[in-house]
């Protein structure tokens, strides 16, 4: 489905809470038959061996002096985070260490080496940005995602990146970039960022990602005259101002907020796709002034009628999922003369739980233009 997060947003899936119900009930079903102390992980203390397993030294399961140094087998040694580039190559471009269990950037000796335009630091322990210095020659691209930062400093000599990732950190201020002028995608997904602030010099950016925040409201943006895509989604906003001075925007992600109104929508007459499912929204009254969309995700509101789509010609895909949709001859009257749209959603709505089996021929013989209903193909009438 279209405006999902870039890299899932922070979400927990509905699995994880049932897999925690059920080990919760597990767990409440072995102090029943098997009542006595157990640790805080839930083990009584008894060793318990599978009697096909192979056992190299079964002698320490019976000798209490077996556990002494000198019959304590080699184990595997886990490099420093110095040692962990020692093979790659000098001249190398792109240098990538995802999930090494990386604390020290400084530790990696990057003054090694003097070409590099992408490091990949994802899925580490780094706290503290420093020893990239060196790289500021060179360095174009920087991916920080998934680490446990919380300020942004050490990035002064880097005043070549065009592509910078702080996402699913703990940030709460975005602050000591402004010099990154360079810059066309920043990423700050999954943080603790509730003010919008600190990027008016980065007119070249391109992409701005802040889903999964706690902004509560849209503004500081009006120097981004570049900004094509804004994504702001599971936030705390309830307004869609502040995208007047923003005159190439043609994407919106906006999900997951509080939003009511979408009449602020004229001052981007540009927009060629807008992602607000999962807000507040009860009509699709103001969408009159956004003649350029393409794509609209209005999945997850209190939608009852889709009065207001009349004037968007070019709207190709229309999702809508699980609003209070139940006419469709207001479907067909809405919609039938797009000649552009190829996919529609409407599943969940009480036009198709109503008449679940004759929904989507009403649907087909209402709009024989479109090509996928929900997630079913059809062939044009």
């Amino acid at each position: 489905m279209p405006g999902q997060l870039n890299g899932d947003a922070g979400r927990e899936s509905p699995s994880h809470h049932i897999e925690v119900l059920e080990e919760a009930s597990s767990e409440r079903e072995d102090h029943q038959h098997s009542p006595g102390l157990r640790d805080s992980k839930g083990w009584d203390g008894k060793l318990r061996i599978d009697r096909t397993a192979l056992i190299q030294n079964p002698e320490a399961l019976s000798d209490p002096e077996y556990s002494d140094d000198e019959n304590v087998l080699a184990g595997q040694e886990i490099d420093a985070d110095e040692d962990l580039l020692d093979d790659e190559d000098p001249d190398s471009d792109d240098i990538s260490l995802t999930h090494s269990r990386v604390t020290s950037i400084s530790a990696l000796r990057l003054d090694r080496f003097k070409k590099v335009v992408r490091l990949c630091l994802r899925q580490n322990l780094v706290q503290h940005i420093d020893g990239l210095a060196s790289l500021g020659p060179t360095l174009e691209e920087l991916d920080l995602y998934d680490n446990l930062i919380s300020h942004v400093r050490g990035l002064e000599d880097l005043t070549k990146l065009t592509i910078l990732d702080l996402s699913f950190n703990k940030i709460k201020h975005i602050k000591h970039i402004d010099h990154l002028t360079e810059l066309t995608d920043l990423f700050f997904v999954s943080n603790k960022i509730s003010v919008i602030d600190g990027l008016a010099t980065l007119t070249k950016l391109r992409q701005l990602e802040l889903g999964s925040n706690r902004i509560r409201e849209i503004k500081n943006l009006d120097s981004l005259t570049n900004l094509e895509e804004l994504w702001l989604a599971k936030n705390k906003i309830t307004e869609l101002k502040g995208l007047a001075g923003l005159p190439k925007l043609r994407l919106l992600s906006i999900q997951s907020n509080r939003i009511r109104d979408l009449s602020p929508l004229r001052e981007v007459p540009q927009l060629e796709e807008l992602y607000i499912s999962h807000n507040a929204l009860e009509s699709l009254e103001g969408l009159d002034g956004s003649p350029s969309l393409k794509i609209i995700d209005i999945s997850n509101n209190t939608i009852q009628c889709l009065k207001g789509l009349g004037n968007l010609k070019e709207i190709e895909e229309i999702w809508a999922s699980y609003n209070q949709i139940s006419d469709i001859a207001d479907i067909e009257r809405e919609l039938a003369d797009k000649k552009n749209l190829t996919t529609v959603y409407f599943e969940g709505n009480p036009v198709q739980l109503k008449q679940p089996a004759l929904y989507r021929n009403k649907v087909r013989l209402a709009l024989p233009q479109v090509q996928q209903i929900d997630a079913t193909f059809v062939k044009s009438v």
